[in-house]
């Protein structure tokens, strides 16, 4: 909010307490709204379980890579559209308005997607729901904001990003909850109603963002809920700080005009806007391209690259995963307002690179000691069961299983040990249970390594390290960068951005894992990360503590990189803007 308090000097979430305790109905809104990031999280991640078993009752989606991606990125693809027209919603209808639009539309997605008979409904209800979920994506951190106090922004719409990764943790809880249960991805995918349908009751009791009820001249609405937000000595502060603010956003929109195409001339043609774009689309891009979806909508298959053939167990360790994505989200509670929203990033990016290209060291280890196939092994089925592929090969000597998964083909393990020779056979599902009744491991996605486990860690390492930075940070930095004006629109255009680079990287990912390989595949992540780490560096100003009146003046400056600069540097540069 506006207002004259100080940048914050003690740890965010200490004050966050502090304030919260004081007042807690600004954690019931903070909450209450948040809920659209468990939404968020439940979707990115619950597909990734679910689509195990998708693909055993639709054997089309099984045979089909594209359709498999098809599945995942459809929601991607309706977030995209929601993001768009979510920030024009929250401008034109208001904050708490978009916010029950989207949990209908995402209720109504997630009753379709249970009740598909088909793919093609499948991929019906995930446009829905992302459609919901792009509109809470940007609609959601934007409410928070907006009802916070400056001193704990920062930490409130944290919140969002926890019941993100919350989000995704329940819903790799329900993944395996419901394993053994009939129906198992029709009721992975319902569920997610449920959340839906709890905000939408919830935000019935919740005001109106109160800088959206004073831009649109509702004072006294906005003044009783000041009052329930801050303390009586600051309200009037407030709303000064909101009048003047208005008056001068008024005068501004009298030269550009107020509808959608007017305000996206606007914020193209506004050196203030344009830099905070800048930096917002720089972000949201980023935290994309860095893979962390690939973990999220396809952890269990990733897992199952990693050699553990089993989807129990590919979902138990992707729920460790998810596990250490939420204490990451805490971490950036902690962190966000103390350490600041440039700096959390870097070092989060720095740490990702790292990751990913030890990642990919590994998988390409455990490509190039992946088990031999054996002739012996592969006739044991029968002769009319041995790989088309390999039979017809010219070497079939020097296939590993990692040859006979590439040529379509299922790996069956040797009964001996696991990592002998074993057997390539063709996939289909009488071979699959010959395979089973021996008492052997079926593999079609990873072949067994002894590195497997060492991947799973890297891949924890991986989330830990992006989560307090790469993956709650980037929200944060948009629901403040831009002026009040256009902070719909430009929240929208980030939000946009975020989920367009969402499906190019879901739409691809396993696509290029045929093409590339898993090592392939990562290492090109960290590729992208490290050229994002590049714009972040240039880009992308600090903006911790300041009131929203102050991070327009540092955009108008314009923004130097200075990495890491003292906090006596950082506040002489604040008060040299500020004259």
């Amino acid at each position: 909010m506006e207002g004259g308090h100080p940048t914050a000097s003690k740890t965010e979430l200490t004050e966050c307490w502090r304030t919260t305790w004081k007042t807690p109905y600004i954690m019931r809104l903070a909450l209450s709204a948040g809920i659209g990031g468990l939404l968020f999280g439940y979707d990115t991640g619950v597909i990734s379980g679910a689509l195990l078993y998708i693909r055993e009752d639709f054997p089309e989606v099984e045979k089909k890579t594209w359709l498999q991606e098809t599945i995942v990125s459809m929601a991607v693809a309706g977030a995209i559209f929601g993001a768009a027209i979510g920030g024009w919603m929250s401008d034109a209808l208001g904050r708490r308005k978009s916010i029950l639009c989207a949990d209908f539309v995402f209720f109504i997605g997630a009753i379709v997607m249970a009740a598909a008979p088909f793919p093609w409904v499948i991929i019906i209800g995930r446009i829905l729901v992302g459609l919901g979920v792009g509109m809470a994506s940007m609609t959601s951190p934007l409410y928070i904001s907006e009802a916070s106090p400056a001193r704990i922004r920062g930490a409130l719409v944290s919140t969002n990003g926890f019941l993100i990764t919350g989000g995704q943790f329940l819903s790799y809880l329900i993944n395996l909850a419901f394993t053994r249960a009939p129906g198992t991805w029709r009721w992975m995918l319902g569920v997610a109603g449920v959340p839906a349908l709890v905000q939408f009751v919830l935000m019935f009791s919740l005001p109106e963002s109160p800088r959206w009820l004073y831009r649109k001249n509702k004072v006294d609405e906005a003044r009783a809920i000041l009052e329930k937000i801050y303390p009586a000595n600051e309200v009037e502060d407030e709303m000064k700080a909101l009048h003047e603010s208005v008056e001068l956003e008024k005068a501004e929109e009298g030269d550009i005009g107020d509808g959608m195409i007017a305000k996206l001339k606007g914020a193209v043609s506004n050196p203030v806007v344009r830099r905070g774009l800048y930096a917002g689309i720089t972000v949201q891009v980023a935290q994309q391209f860095v893979g962390i979806n690939t973990v999220m909508y396809y952890s269990p298959t990733i897992v199952q690259f990693a050699g553990f053939a089993s989807k129990q167990t590919a979902l138990a360790l992707s729920l460790i995963t998810a596990g250490l994505n939420v204490i990451g989200t805490v971490i950036s509670m902690c962190l966000v307002d103390r350490y600041g929203r440039r700096r959390l990033m870097i070092i989060s990016m720095i740490g990702i690179i790292t990751c990913l290209v030890v990642l990919s060291v590994v998988f390409f280890e455990a490509a190039a000691h992946a088990p031999r196939i054996s002739n012996l092994e592969s006739t044991h089925f029968g002769s009319n069961s041995t790989c088309p592929a390999y039979v017809s090969a010219p070497n079939p000597a020097s296939w590993s299983c990692m040859t006979c998964l590439k040529a379509k083909c299922g790996f069956c393990a040797s009964s001996v040990e696991a990592y002998a020779p074993g057997a390539c056979v063709a996939l289909n599902d009488g071979l699959k249970k010959a395979c089973g009744g021996e008492h052997r491991v079926w593999y079609t996605k990873g072949c067994p390594s002894k590195v497997g486990a060492f991947a799973v860690v890297l891949l924890g390492l991986y989330i830990i390290i992006y989560a307090p930075g790469m993956g709650t940070v980037p929200w944060v930095l948009n629901s403040e960068i831009y002026p009040l004006r256009y902070r719909g629109t430009g929240g929208g255009i980030a939000a946009v951005s975020n989920w367009s680079a969402n499906l190019i990287v879901s739409e691809t990912f396993l696509t290029l894992t045929q093409a590339l390989g898993s090592a392939g595949t990562f290492l090109l992540f960290a590729g992208f990360s490290l050229v994002g780490l590049v714009f972040i560096y240039f880009l992308v100003p600090e903006t911790k503590g300041l009131q929203f009146e102050e991070v327009e003046k540092l955009l108008q400056k314009g923004f130097r990189p200075k990495l890491f600069a003292s906090k006596d540097k950082e506040t002489k540069e604040t008060k040299t803007v500020e004259s």
